[in-house]
């Protein structure tokens, strides 16, 4: 299954459930971890997301899986996330 067609559905404090896709997953060997970034599945091509990033830990395929997504709690951590997520977007424009 392609990224672009995978969903997941987060579940706030509240119990409220939303939809989200997967823009990408990536690993780190530095921190031993894979990453999942999502966006709101109902936001509209050319509107601007907030993108949420999790730690998660891949099933057997490697995949995301039924696992639990990990909060990302450390300022070294999110840098590298967000330097990964500016790449994924720098070479998205250049498409």
């Amino acid at each position: 299954m392609d990224n672009e067609e995978q969903k997941i559905t987060l579940v706030d404090e509240h119990g409220n459930e939303e939809l989200y896709n997967v823009l990408f997953t990536f690993d780190s060997e530095d921190y031993g971890r894979s990453y999942v970034l999502l966006y709101p599945s109902e936001a509209e091509a050319d509107e601007e997301v907030d993108i949420q990033a999790y730690a998660f830990m891949p099933d057997e395929n490697h995949d995301l899986g039924e696992g639990e997504l990990i909060p990302i709690e450390s300022d070294e951590e999110w840098d590298m996330v967000e330097e990964v997520l500016n790449t994924f977007l720098g070479d998205q424009d250049q498409d």
